[in-house]
C-alpha cells in the first residue's frame, strides 16, 4: 500500500506533525524489496513569502497559485528544497523514520511546462513524474520527503519551474499507483456555512468554486484531487493534521457520489 500524503505550510508547524508522521511511516513500513510505503510532498508557502519580502520581492499571486519570476525561482528553490526540506527531514529522522530529503528537479522526478510565462512566470503544470528514484528509495525502506521543483520540459539546459505541491502530490500518486492521497491542511476539510463536508463529488466541487466557497488555495486542492482521482488513485481527502492516520477525518473527494453509493 502506498500513501502520499501533502502537507501544506501551515501544517509544518504543528509541533505534532514529526510524531503523526512517524506514526504513519511505521503503518505503512515497506517491506525489503517492496515499493509501498508513505511519501510526502511539502509545500511552504508563507516561509517563501517571508524571504522574498526581506529580499524586497513581494509575493504575487493569481487563482491561489504564486507567480513566479527568474529571481522568485530561486528564494522558492533554498526555501523548498533548501530550509524546509531538511527541516522536515531532520525531525523525521529524530523520530526513528529514515527520512531522505529530495525535490522534484532529482532523478528528473517531476518534468512540467510552463503554464503562461507572461502571466505565471517561472510556473510549471502538465506535471510529468519519473517515478523511478522514489520506487528505489521506497523499496530500500526510505521515506521519501519531496519538495514540488521541476525541471523544465522545453528547456534543454534543464531550468527549473515552481509547480503547485497540491499539483506535484497528485501527479506523483497517479505514478505510484497510490491507494491514497491526503491534503493536509490548516482546515479541518472543505468546508461551506461553517460545516465540515464530509463527502464532495466534482459535481459539489464546480458549484463551490463557481459560489467562491472555495477559494485560493483549496481550489488548486480541490481540483489536484480529481486529477488523482481521474489518474486511478483510490482514495482522496483533505483534512487537518489527525487525517493522515484517521481516515473518517476531513473531506473525502469522489468523482461521483452516485456511482459510489452504488444508486441508479
Amino acid at each position: 500500500m502506498i500513501r502520499v500524503v501533502k502537507i501544506g505550510g501551515r501544517a509544518q508547524r504543528d509541533p505534532g506533525l514529526p510524531a503523526v508522521l512517524a506514526a504513519a511511516a511505521h503503518a505503512h513500513a515497506a517491506s525489503p524489496g517492496s515499493d509501498d510505503g508513505l511519501c510526502i510532498v511539502h509545500g511552504g508557502g508563507d516561509e517563501v513569502s517571508a524571504l522574498q519580502r526581506r529580499l524586497g520581492l513581494e509575493p504575487l499571486f493569481r487563482s491561489g497559485r504564486r507567480v513566479t519570476s527568474t529571481d522568485d525561482l530561486e528564494v522558492v528553490r533554498m526555501v523548498l528544497s533548501g530550509t524546509i526540506n531538511k527541516r522536515l527531514v531532520a525531525a523525521l529522522l529524530s523520530h526513528g523514520i529514515r527520512a531522505v530529503g529530495i525535490s522534484g528537479e532529482d532523478g528528473r522526478l517531476f518534468t512540467a511546462q510552463v503554464t503562461d510565462g507572461a502571466q505565471m512566470g517561472r510556473v510549471g503544470g502538465n506535471v510529468t513524474v519519473d517515478a523511478t528514484i522514489v520506487r528505489v528509495l521506497l523499496s530500500g525502506g526510505f521515506v521519501p520527503v519531496i519538495s514540488p521543483l521541476s525541471r523544465d520540459a522545453d528547456d534543454a539546459a534543464g531550468a527549473g519551474l515552481n509547480v503547485n505541491g497540491d499539483d506535484a502530490a497528485a501527479a506523483l500518486a497517479v505514478a505510484l499507483g497510490a491507494n491514497e492521497l491526503v491534503f493536509v491542511a490548516d482546515v479541518s476539510g472543505v468546508i461551506e456555512d461553517g460545516v465540515v463536508i464530509s463527502e464532495l463529488d466534482a459535481t459539489g466541487v464546480r458549484g463551490l468554486i463557481a459560489r467562491g466557497v472555495a477559494a485560493g488555495g483549496m481550489v488548486a486542492k480541490l481540483e489536484a484531487g480529481l486529477a488523482a482521482l481521474q489518474g486511478g488513485v483510490s482514495a482522496v481527502r483533505i483534512s487537518t493534521l489527525d487525517g493522515i492516520t484517521d481516515g473518517a477525518v476531513g473531506t473525502r473527494l469522489m468523482l461521483s457520489l452516485t456511482a459510489t453509493r452504488g444508486a441508479t
